[in-house]
């Protein structure tokens, strides 16, 4: 099954207060595992950039001031992503601002059903326990040595490592298989507790037969037994 592995960063916290997105990044998986395809775009927001948000990304204005406009590479997006399920750390925050900007240049808003919230599924899996991308990292030993900044590129294959470890990890048809093998072997031996116990006496020509067999030894083990 394909999926999108979807991240991006903002100016702020909430579109409604005027804030826009700023980079989008996107990384295609099959069968849960990241093919290598990407789609990465860094966009001019229209707007300044508060010091806040750029502490966390890195990206200033004046970086972003020559970069397209949303509705400029939104075609583009939507292509890559196609009808494919989304994954999202924090599905809510990410998509919010997707849909703030599809509306915005007049496309439709993408529906959250099919959204995978990974931060969801870290809290059901690892309940009280800290449910970050960095955590969740360090958690499963995925290498975060390049993240110094948060960016949408980074961070979406960073997702595809914790997203393939929370649904099981590479080995998770193997364990699959293992275990619905046990369960078989499990059901045949009980099928087995259900046959009545047989008996197969010999008959008086087959005792003879054995009687004779054992009267052309010599001196067998059991004579010499006290």
């Amino acid at each position: 099954m394909r999926e999108i592995a979807l991240d991006t960063e903002t100016t702020g916290l909430d579109p409604a207060s005027g804030h826009r997105i700023v980079e989008i990044g996107c990384v295609e998986m099959m069968g849960r595992v990241a093919t290598g395809k990407t789609f990465h775009v860094y966009l001019n927001p229209e707007r300044d950039m508060p010091m806040e948000a750029e502490r966390v990304h890195g990206l200033s204005a004046e970086f972003l001031a020559d970069k397209p406009l949303f509705a400029e590479v939104v075609e583009d997006f939507l292509l890559f992503i196609g009808d494919s399920p989304l994954v999202i750390h924090n599905a809510s925050f990410d998509m919010k601002f997707i849909n703030a900007e599809l509306v915005r240049v007049g496309a439709d808003a993408l529906p959250m059903d099919r959204t995978t919230d990974t931060v969801r599924m870290a809290r059901s899996k690892f309940p009280g326990a800290p449910a970050s991308l960095d955590a969740l990292c360090k958690r499963f030993n995925i290498d975060l040595s390049s993240r110094t900044l948060h960016g949408a590129l980074l961070d979406a294959l960073l997702l595809a490592d914790v997203y393939l470890e929370l649904m099981g990890g590479r080995q998770e048809n193997m364990a699959l298989h293992h275990a619905a093998m046990a369960e078989q072997a499990a059901r045949d031996a009980q099928n087995l507790s259900h046959f009545p116990v047989r008996s197969f006496p010999a008959n008086e020509e087959e005792l003879a037969a054995h009687g004779a067999f054992l009267a052309k030894l010599k001196n067998p083990l059991w004579k010499s037994v006290n």
